[in-house]
């Protein structure tokens, strides 16, 4: 048996004849940290291998809700600096297999999230401050809790981080995986980290009410330093494609703060007035996911078919959100929208005109169109909001387009006979090429590029050979949660005046 082994197994029966200085310094612990020293008998066997091994061995098994065997840790202040760097070689190794080709390391990262262990430490220094008597079951230290701790939530990020890194290699990332299961895989992360760290907190001090609160705090903590944006120890390589390079992030300069509001302005005095006795179309886009560049060009995609097709040049203005068009299309903003609409319906004739809104996002089951673009906060439009806001602003014949996952949660809030309301997907199904390597998401490409660029002027017509393209397109591609299913509802009052603008646009 290992001399190390040998001073544990000594040092959990009480005795005090160890040869080695080490075990001489146990032996003069023991009888004051225990009450009720466990017997050679009830001790568990050690696990082979030595310090920092035995401590990845109990935060395993603390991470799977075991109990703590305190007795066999040892919590010297080279111990616990060699676990707080394991838990970063393992961050550093996992992270490494989250991109895919060629990386850079950077090393900023290191020198930032270490509020979380610092008040992790705080706390467990709080509950394990007096120097007492305890049980064998309780830490015997601070030191103990934390390392213990340290050990564990290593050990549990790592597993997570691979667990994560197997689904960007599927072909998986936050864009693409269904919302409930993104929300599921999140949930039950935290879930299982909070409780093995609570357990952890509880079991090792005499202090339960402190201990719950401290745990509950820390995960708080924990979960709120998660949701910042924060960089990664590896970075793809410049010289990797465009569609495996970290997106580029908005810089809020006091130039561009100051331009914006400028170029909404005039991009708004841009648009041109309303023609007597025509029926033109007004086109808004509005993009407001920063970090998808699919987005981006779909919004321009759309612009440049109604501009092209539907005789909308210069009647035609794009919201984006995007580092690339920050100086070129205003913000797409819930406010920038309504402050379009409403200008919009003052320059259309409101009794022959038509506004057409193309909205690209990811979408929710309750509605919510995506909207990032960190630092800056922006609100979620709704399909409620947006009714509002045309109702306000007396637009009587309207087109809207929703391009996102769930987006037939659009339809009825927004059906009435003034307006035509399709998506790309029913309410209970995603839509599908919303990810960073698709080009245009499939509905967009079917109904836009293909249908109303090339094929036909019909809303309802291209919407019907559309939804036939994609359902071929999506069983292809192996879409696993079903035919993504494109609603729309059509209302007479609307179906006249488009078949007016049709009719005129045919007639060349």
């Amino acid at each position: 048996m290992p001399a190390s082994i040998e001073q544990a197994d000594t040092m959990a029966s009480g005795e005090t004849s160890i040869p080695s200085e080490a075990g001489t310094a146990a032996a003069n612990w023991q009888p004051v940290m225990h009450d009720e020293p466990t017997s050679p008998d009830s001790a568990p066997a050690a696990p082979p291998g030595g310090t920092l091994i035995r401590w990845q061995y109990e935060g395993m098994r603390s991470a799977l809700l075991l109990k703590p065997r305190w007795h066999l840790l040892h919590a010297h202040p080279l111990a616990i600096l060699g676990l707080l760097c394991f838990g970063v070689l393992l961050s550093l190794l996992v992270q490494r297999l989250w991109i895919v080709g060629p990386a850079n390391f950077n090393w900023s990262p290191l020198l930032t999230g270490w509020l979380v262990p610092a008040a992790t430490a705080w706390a467990c220094y709080a509950l394990l401050h007096r120097t007492e008597a305890v049980e064998a079951t309780l830490a015997p230290s601070a030191a103990h809790l934390f390392g213990l701790l340290a050990a564990q939530g290593a050990l549990l990020s790592a597993l997570f981080g691979l667990a994560w890194a197997a689904l960007l290699r599927l072909g998986y990332d936050e864009s693409s995986l269904p919302p409930l299961a993104h929300r599921a895989l999140w949930i039950g992360a935290w879930f299982w980290l909070g409780l093995a760290q609570t357990l952890t907190l509880w079991r090792g001090t005499r202090r339960k009410g402190q201990a719950l609160l401290l745990a509950a705090a820390l995960l708080a903590l924990a979960i709120a330093e998660s949701e910042g944006e924060r960089d990664t120890m590896w970075i793809a390589d410049a010289s990797a494609t465009a569609s495996e390079q970290r997106p580029a992030r908005l810089r809020l300069t006091q130039e561009l703060m100051e331009r914006q509001p400028h170029l909404l302005s005039e991009r708004l005095q841009a648009l041109r007035p309303q023609r007597k006795g025509v029926v033109d179309l007004y086109v808004l886009t509005f993009a407001p996911y920063a970090y998808e560049d699919v987005f981006r060009r779909e919004s321009a995609l759309v612009a440049g078919v109604m501009e092209q097709r539907f005789d909308a040049a210069g009647r035609t203005l794009q919201l984006v959100n995007h580092v690339d068009t920050s100086n070129e299309w205003p913000w797409a903003t819930p406010l920038n929208l309504q402050r379009a609409i409403r200008h919009i319906a003052r320059l259309m004739d409101k009794n022959e005109d038509i506004l057409f809104i193309h909205l690209t996002s990811h979408g929710a089951q309750d509605g919510k169109l995506s909207a990032n673009f960190w630092p800056m906060s922006v609100d979620a439009v709704t399909p409620q909001l947006l009714k509002t806001w045309l109702d306000e602003a007396g637009v009587r014949h309207r087109v809207v387009s929703v391009s996102a996952c769930y987006s037939g949660s659009w339809i009825q809030p927004l059906q009435d006979d003034g307006t035509l309301v399709m998506s790309a997907a029913d309410a209970e199904h995603t839509s599908y090429g919303c990810g960073r390597k698709s080009d245009l998401t499939y509905f967009g490409k079917a109904m836009y590029e293909e249908q109303l660029r090339h094929a036909t002027r019909s809303f309802e017509q291209a919407h019907a050979a559309a939804r036939t393209l994609i359902d071929e397109r999506e069983q292809q591609a192996g879409k696993n949660d079903g035919y993504s299913n494109p609603q729309i509802a059509v209302g007479d009052g609307v179906r006249k005046q488009l078949e007016k603008l049709r009719r005129r646009l045919d007639a060349g």
